[in-house]
C-alpha cells in the first residue's frame, strides 16, 4: 500500500561480520534514528566478489568439486555485509548476524564430506527477514527497540524447514518496522534497529518494502537467496525495486507460525532471489503443512516438492495469458513501455496473449482490505506477543504505542503511528464490521474478481507491471504515490511471482505473473521462460542516483 492512499495497493504498505564466537548475537551498529538518515551514502566502484551474482547450482556444484566449502561461503558473505553494510554504499539491509553460522557451516562440511547431502540447499547461507522467529541467539523484532531483546523459543517452521534442508541462517534482514503497518506517512525500508536501508542500483532510491533488507541483500550479493514476507506487496514490490525474482505464494502453502502477523487473511512468507530456479528451490524448503498453522491442512504440498521442476524454457509456448490493463497500467509510461515489449517477447514466445483481460472488481476492495488488517492485526498481534517469553515489554498493542510514546526521539522522528491507533480501537473478530469486510474481500478480489477474470478469458496467467520504477527515499513526506499491481492476489489469498522486466534510467522494474489458488507450478512454469528468453537482470552499481543523462 502507499502511504498516499489509505485506501492502499500497498506496494506494500509500500508506500563484520563481528566475531562469531560471541556469546551472543551481533547486531549491526545501530545509529541514531534522528542523525541517520541525513548521512550521505557514499558510492561504490564496482569491485570484483568472487560470489557476486552466483546461484545456488554454482554454489553447490563448487562445494561438492571441493572449491569453497559451506565456511567459505559464510565467511565471504559477512565479508561482504561488512564492506557493503555499514561502510561503503552504506545499505543497511542487515540488522543482525547470526553467531552461530559458521559452525553450523562446519557441520554441514562435515555432512557433505560424510556422503550425507540433505538436497540443494545445503550449506546455502539465507538472510531472512528479522519478523521471522529463530529459537537461536538472534532476535526477532520487526525493526522494533520494543522487541530488539526478544528471543523466540522456537523456530518458526520456514526456519525449521530451512535447517532440515541444510540452509545456514546468516542473519536477519532490515525492514520497513513493523512490516510497514504503523503509519501512513512511512519511509519504505526504515526501523528504528536498522536505519533507513537504500536501493542498490540508486543509493537516493527507496529499496520498497517491507521486505526492503531481503530484497537488497539478494540483490546485493550478501547472500545467494533471502525470504521475506507479505501481506499486500512487501514481497513482490521490493524484488521489483531490486530487479529480482519475487514470490507471494497461495495462503497456505508456507506456513506463518512464528512469524511476526499484520493479518492472516494474507500474510505469507516467500522466497527472493535473482533466478526463478533459485526461488523454485527456495519454496521447495519453505512449503509444506504445519499443524501450528490451519491455513496449510488444504494446501495440496506436502514438505519436499520440488517446484524446479515444473521450469521449462518453452513454458509460454501454447499458453493463454491475459493482460490486465484497468488501473494496472496508464500511470507509468516506462512501465507501459517495458510491459509491451514483454507481452511481445511472450508472444513471439508462442504465448497466446489476451489483452485486454481486465479485473472488473479492480480497485473496488482497497477499503475493505484496509478494515480487515486493521481488525486482524490487533488480534493477530496480540496472540503473537502472548508468547513472548517472560519479561518482554509489550503484550498488547496499546504497550507497543506506549512504549513508543516513551521512546518518541528513537521510535517516532520521522513518522508516527497513526496506524497503531487506528487498530488499536478495533473489536474483535467476532464484529460485524469486521465479518462485512472480510466478506467483500473474498468476494470482490476472489469470486468476481480474479476467479471471475479466469473463467471469461480461459487463461492461465494475468500479468501486469509491478509498479513503476522506485522513488526517491523522503523522510519528510514518507513513500511516493504511484500505481502497483500486488493487491489483486495478496487480497484473494492466490499466488504472484514478479520477474525483472527491464530497466528505466538505471532503475528496475518488473512485471508480475498472477495465478488462480495453488498455481504455483504455472507461475514458475511461464515466468522461467520468460526470464530465460529475456534474461533482463543485471547486477546493482550502487549510484548516488538514476542514470539521468540516459533514457
Amino acid at each position: 500500500m502507499t502511504n498516499s492512499d489509505l485506501t492502499y495497493s500497498r506496494r506494500s504498505f509500500v508506500r563484520a561480520a563481528a566475531s562469531l564466537a560471541a556469546a551472543t548475537a551481533v547486531p549491526l551498529n545501530r545509529a541514531s534514528a534522528q542523525a541517520e538518515p541525513r548521512a550521505t551514502p557514499v558510492p561504490q566502484a564496482h569491485t570484483p566478489f568472487a560470489l557476486e551474482e552466483k546461484t545456488i547450482g554454482e554454489l553447490s556444484a563448487a562445494m561438492q568439486r571441493g572449491e569453497w566449502s559451506a565456511q567459505d561461503l559464510v565467511q565471504q558473505y559477512l565479508n561482504r555485509i561488512e564492506s557493503m553494510d555499514r561502510r561503503g554504499p552504506a545499505l543497511r539491509h542487515v540488522i543482525e548476524l547470526n553467531p552461530e553460522a559458521r559452525a553450523i557451516a562446519g557441520t554441514l562440511d562435515a555432512e557433505r564430506k560424510a556422503g550425507k547431502l540433505r538436497g540443494p540447499m545445503h550449506g546455502i547461507p539465507v538472510l531472512i527477514k528479522d519478523n521471522i522467529d529463530t529459537a537461536d541467539r538472534m532476535h526477532t523484532s520487526a525493526g522494533s527497540l520494543a522487541l530488539e531483546n526478544s528471543i523466540a523459543t522456537r523456530d518458526a517452521h520456514i526456519v525449521a524447514q530451512l535447517r532440515a534442508a541444510g540452509a545456514i541462517i546468516l542473519g536477519k534482514t532490515n525492514l520497513s518496522e513493523w512490516a510497514n503497518f504503523r503509519s501512513s506517512h512511512s519511509s519504505s525500508g526504515w526501523s528504528a534497529r536498522g536505519g533507513q536501508a537504500r536501493n542498490p542500483y540508486a543509493l537516493d532510491r527507496t529499496p520498497s518494502g517491507s521486505s526492503s533488507g531481503s530484497a537488497g541483500a539478494a540483490a546485493s550479493s550478501y547472500c545467494t537467496v533471502a525470504v521475506g514476507t507479505e501481506t499486500d506487496g512487501s514481497v513482490t514490490s521490493p524484488s521489483a525495486a531490486c530487479s529480482l525474482v519475487g514470490m507471494k505464494p497461495t495462503i497456505g502453502l508456507v506456513s506463518r507460525s512464528g512469524i511476526i502477523p499484520i493479518a492472516h487473511s494474507q500474510d505469507t512468507a516467500g522466497p527472493m532471489a535473482r533466478t526463478v530456479t533459485d526461488a523454485a528451490i527456495l519454496l521447495s524448503a519453505l512449503a509444506g503443512r504445519d499443524p501450528r498453522d490451519q491455513a496449510t491442512t488444504r494446501s495440496p504440498t506436502a514438505s519436499g516438492e520440488d517446484f524446479t521442476r515444473y521450469l521449462d524454457v518453452n513454458g509460454l509456448k501454447g499458453a493463454r495469458i491475459g493482460v490486465a490493463r484497468k488501473k494496472y497500467t496508464g500511470y507509468n509510461a516506462a512501465a507501459d513501455a517495458a510491459f509491451e515489449v514483454a507481452l511481445r517477447v511472450m508472444k513471439d514466445r508462442g504465448a497466446i496473449i489476451v489483452d485486454p483481460a481486465d479485473i472488473a472488481t479492480a480497485g473496488k476492495f482497497d477499503d475493505a482490505e484496509y478494515e480487515v488488517l486493521l481488525y486482524e492485526f490487533k488480534a493477530d498481534l496480540h496472540a503473537y506477543l502472548a508468547g513472548l517469553p517472560a519479561g518482554a515489554k509489550a503484550r498488547t498493542l496499546d504497550d507497543l504505542i506506549g512504549f513508543n510514546r516513551a521512546h518518541t526521539s528513537e521510535e517516532l522522528p520521522l513518522f508516527g503511528q497513526e496506524i497503531f491507533e487506528q487498530a488499536a480501537k478495533k473489536g474483535p473478530l467476532s464484529s460485524a464490521g469486521y465479518r462485512k469486510a472480510l466478506d467483500a474481500c473474498g468476494r470482490l478480489a476472489r469470486t468476481k474478481g480474479l476467479d471471475a477474470t479466469f473463467a471469461k478469458h480461459r487463461v492461465e496467467a494475468i500479468v501486469a507491471p509491478t509498479q513503476g520504477p522506485p522513488g526517491l527515499i523522503d523522510l519528510v513526506n514518507g513513500d511516493s504515490g504511484g500505481g502497483s499491481s500486488t493487491s489483486p492476489c495478496a487480497v484473494a489469498g492466490y499466488p504472484a511471482l514478479t520477474v525483472p522486466m527491464g530497466y528505466f534510467r538505471g532503475l528496475p522494474l518488473g512485471i508480475t505473473f498472477m495465478g488462480r489458488a495453488f498455481a504455483e507450478p504455472t507461475l514458475l512454469r511461464l515466468a522461467f521462460a520468460f526470464e530465460q528468453a529475456t534474461k533482463h537482470r543485471q547486477p546493482p552499481r550502487y549510484l548516488p542516483t538514476a542514470v539521468l543523462d540516459a533514457g
